[in-house]
């Protein structure tokens, strides 16, 4: 059974596994817990609001790879179409995530999303999948 814990080291965040000999480049993927909790995140700018909307989301990398409970977290724009983000977020557990939501800056994009964005956000919740070798 592996376990696993964060450490920030210069305002990285770690993962960092006792039990775990794989070392070199794809090393962190054995540090996710099994079971963690992830989120893909849909959001389409309204007609020219795309850059605003990518403007507004682009502090967010920082400050949520800085949270000790988030394990990945990446925003992406659609290369195709401008507007279109997803977000991929993981976390060790469901309540991770929800605590996550409750961050101000967190609170203080989605107060800024309805003039940015058209409709909502869709979530896809998601259970990250061990590697066949486990």
């Amino acid at each position: 059974m592996l376990q696993s814990h964060i450490d920030i080291d210069n305002g990285l965040l770690r993962l960092s596994d006792e039990d775990s000999n794989q070392t070199g480049p794809g090393s962190g993927y054995a540090k996710i817990p099994r079971g963690a909790y992830s989120i893909i995140a849909e959001v389409h700018a309204k007609p020219r609001k795309g850059e605003e909307l990518r403007a507004a989301t682009l502090p967010l990398i920082f400050l949520v790879r800085s949270d000790p409970k988030n394990l990945v977290y990446f925003f992406q724009r659609d290369r195709e179409s401008p507007g279109h983000f997803i977000f991929y977020e993981g976390f060790a557990t469901k309540e991770d995530f929800e605590a996550h939501n409750n961050m101000p800056y967190v609170k203080e994009w989605l107060g800024k999303r309805p003039e940015l964005a058209e409709g909502g956000v869709k979530i896809t919740r998601m259970e990250v999948q061990p590697a066949a070798r486990e």
